[in-house]
């Protein structure tokens, strides 16, 4: 019996339609996987189609050491909901990827500083914090230091899809056997390499819930991701202002005084600015012509929120957040109704 080494799946070469088909009777691949590699190509969409009990229940049957990958980017959305519980309270290491994408503003202390006291809102617990980025070697080195000092042989990687698990696993081995791509849902079942003793074991990604990710179609993927570094963006407020976030989201504010606001998203995603007495004829003229993308449906939730601190976060799943600095009476957020909108202190 073969399996895919790139996302773990029974191949098979009867059916061509169906996931682990491979033209070749000893491939090591399945197409779908090929297709991603080699393509960017996905032919068969599964960010919705992996049961997460079956996922965290296979994870437990696992004897090994837990490290939770966490998308620092997207990190409300990486959470887990009862994950110390649902992994019968077993050790958990949790791994922030993508530490490149924050600003630089933001050192290490005070961004663990951050991450403790969200999961103690969470109610999370964690016997470790340790960060990563694919573009700096030190702290794959470091990762890799940490794991040869555990006396563990198996090595657990788990987390949300599209929080980068494959992507580091390969970096960590200095190998591409796994497949990787932008797609929620890329691995599909447990993979595992050994390598210098070690057992290291990547699992399908837990699927995530309420997230512009799972909402938009998936060639509009590239565009809400970012790539690089987030720039924030500012603006500087007064009297009444509303800002569209291409055709995702909306965001009044009203009776601003000496505030600000400032965007922490994908550069690909564009901003318009207007007065809110404009913004409806605007929405309704640009949507999904100038304001793009868009969300699969046009099913909207609006949200009111009071600010109640000097300077606080609001939290898009799967878009990234923008912080409120300032006087402002009320904050009201347009997105779409399966996505979550956060509101916290502020990161920054």
């Amino acid at each position: 019996m073969a399996y895919c080494k790139g996302c773990g799946i029974k191949l098979q070469n009867v059916n061509k339609n169906e996931l682990g088909y491979t033209p070749k009777k000893d491939g090591e691949y399945c197409e779908r996987c090929f297709r991603i590699t080699h393509y960017g190509d996905l032919t068969i969409s599964m960010r919705k189609g992996i049961s997460s009990e079956d996922v965290i229940k296979e994870i437990n049957d696992i004897d090994g050491i837990l490290f939770w990958i966490v998308d620092l980017f997207d990190f409300e959305a990486s959470m887990i909901s009862g994950l110390n519980r649902k992994l019968n309270r077993k050790d958990i290491i949790l791994v922030g990827t993508k530490r490149d994408l924050l600003p630089e503003t933001l050192g290490d202390d005070k961004l663990i500083k951050f991450i403790y006291k969200r999961l103690n809102e969470y109610g999370m617990e964690i016997k470790d914090i340790l960060f990563t980025s694919i573009k700096n070697k030190k702290s794959i080195n470091k990762l890799k230091e940490y794991i040869d000092e555990l006396n563990e042989d198996k090595i657990v990687f788990l987390g949300r899809s599209n929080v980068g698990k494959s992507t580091l696993l390969n970096n960590l081995l200095d190998d591409e056997t796994l497949t990787t791509s932008r797609y929620p849902g890329t691995t599909l079942k447990t993979n595992m390499i050994s390598k210098n003793g070690k057992t290291y074991i990547d699992t399908p990604g837990v699927e995530i819930e309420n997230s512009y990710l799972m909402q938009i179609k998936e060639e509009n993927l590239k565009t809400i991701i970012p790539k690089t570094r987030i720039k924030p963006k500012v603006y500087q407020l007064k009297g009444n202002q509303s800002f569209a976030l291409g055709g995702l989201a909306r965001i009044d504010l009203y009776d601003c005084d000496k505030a600000s606001i400032v965007f922490y998203i994908s550069d690909s995603i564009n901003i318009h600015r207007s007065k809110i007495e404009n913004a409806d004829d605007n929405w309704k003229n640009h949507y999904g012509k100038l304001s793009e993308p868009t969300a699969i449906n046009d099913e909207w939730r609006i949200q009111t929120y009071q600010k109640e601190e000097d300077k606080i976060d609001i939290v898009i799943f799967g878009l990234g957040w923008f912080s409120l600095h300032g006087d402002i009476s009320k904050i009201v957020v347009k997105a779409n109704k399966e996505v979550n909108v956060v509101y916290r202190k502020a990161m920054l």
